[in-house]
């Protein structure tokens, strides 16, 4: 794809997270408008306007509760932005936070808008337990009859072993429907693929705790850092550090739990996946007018951004062909850009597409370059750790690694970086990010 350069700059004011709190096999304290009402109240609390004054809201949210359907709005109004602000949703799966993102940028590019507010979020800790159709026809059944008898009647046939098998809905919306394998399958396809061992997953995941680790106590991934903005339940209670973090993480650790996706065969186990995870994560995005306007002072610029598609059984690769066009467009290289975000939904799945780029063959035939790209220094890629540590809250992880990202360079005086991640049904996106 040719490189267009883009009409006017897209500007990122501020943004804040939520702490990425780790599901615990039962609801979380916070639905998933709890979160994004939270993190958006105190971000546009700091802001030299008024929450009134955004030209809309845009949320990502890949499990919104059916009582917060159209989340997007319920948490604009929550937030107090007012009826005359429009708030909408989006979904792309594990990206829905980055489309938020890209969807606000194409509405400022039209000229719609100049103040968006966009981001996501998910409380996968509250995906529902379903019924299969075998109980829901029997619940329809006794609903419809109307004799004792009847009523009676209908009991006596109730389905048990339907009654108490619910369908998980997490595992059920982890499925790709395409090709019937859990996203972890995915990743055990890649590290077959690339010859990925268990004690490079495993590796891999210690490294991915031990940077946030030392990002907590740097006070980087701390409330009050500049990212992360502390929780509070109705209790009282204070939640401000990204909770599913192991600060005992070590290879004999991992290598204790046994492959959960392919047990016979595999090596992707719980530790070397990200985990089940709530969380929120907003950005505000500001038109060059807009800044003028209220006198902004922005922390940097979404250069640019690519969705790509590829075979659904290899999503993890997404990452791969989404960044690829982006760095070809800017004439860039792997190192041409300072530092690189790959959401981290498997050890594997990031060996992957590192495995990919220095592959001559998959560069060639899958993504048509000359020879292989490169080898990226891996000095430079998630360098605080990422979801096999934080969390996965699918709907929020996009916003998240986009806003770090942006924390990230003008942390360490640095001018650009490269957010990217791969999107369960076999896609990928990636954003090109520059410091103010």
């Amino acid at each position: 794809m040719d490189a267009k350069p883009r009409s006017q700059p897209i500007y990122v004011v501020d943004g804040a997270r939520t702490p990425f709190l780790k599901a615990k096999n039962r609801p979380g304290v916070f639905s998933a408008g709890d979160l994004a009402t939270q993190a958006g109240k105190t971000l546009l609390a700091r802001q030299k306007f008024a929450p009134q004054d955004l030209d809309e809201v845009i949320l990502g949210c890949a499990a919104p509760s059916v009582d917060e359907v159209n989340i997007g709005r319920v948490v604009a109004l929550r937030m107090g932005c007012g009826q005359k602000v429009p708030g909408w949703t989006v979904m792309r799966n594990c990206a829905s936070g980055m489309q938020a993102l890209d969807s606000g940028i194409n509405n400022i590019l039209a000229g719609r808008s100049n103040l968006v507010l966009a981001g996501g979020v998910d409380a996968l800790s509250r995906a529902p337990l379903l019924y299969n159709d075998k109980m829901v026809n029997w619940f329809s059944d006794l609903a419809s009859s109307r004799s004792t008898s009847g009523r009676l009647s209908t009991f006596s046939k109730l389905p048990f072993k339907s009654l108490l098998a619910p369908v998980i809905g997490i595992m059920k919306g982890l499925t790709d429907p395409m090709v019937g394998l859990l996203m972890g399958q995915t990743a055990e396809n890649l590290a077959h693929r690339f010859g990925i061992t268990r004690e490079q997953m495993d590796a891999f995941s210690v490294r991915s705790h031990k940077r946030v680790v030392a990002a907590q106590d740097a006070g980087h991934l701390a409330a009050g850092g500049g990212e992360v903005e502390a929780l509070y339940d109705a209790k009282g209670e204070t939640y401000t550090l990204d909770d599913g973090v192991r600060r005992d993480s070590s290879l004999a650790n991992l290598a204790k739990l046994k492959p959960f996706f392919d047990r016979k065969y595999g090596n992707v186990t719980p530790g070397n996946s990200s985990q089940i995870t709530d969380g929120g994560a907003w950005l505000i995005l500001a038109s060059e007018s807009a800044v003028a306007k209220f006198g902004l002072n922005p922390i940097g610029r979404i250069l640019d951004s690519q969705w790509a598609g590829l075979d659904p059984a290899q999503m993890g690769l997404g990452p791969v062909h989404a960044a690829t066009p982006i760095l070809k467009r800017h004439g860039l290289k792997l190192d041409g850009v300072d530092y690189w975000e790959i959401n981290e939904a498997f050890a594997a799945q990031v060996l992957g597409c590192l495995a990919a780029w220095k592959d001559e063959k998959y560069c060639k035939e899958q993504l048509g370059l000359d020879g292989a790209l490169g080898v990226m220094d891996e000095e430079k890629l998630n360098v605080d750790g990422g979801a096999v540590a934080l969390g996965h809250p699918v709907g929020a992880s996009g916003a998240r690694i986009v806003l770090h990202m942006l924390k990230l360079l003008k942390r360490k005086n640095a001018k650009r970086g490269m957010a990217s991640i791969c999107i369960g049904g076999g896609l990928g996106g990636a954003m090109l990010v520059e410091s103010a």
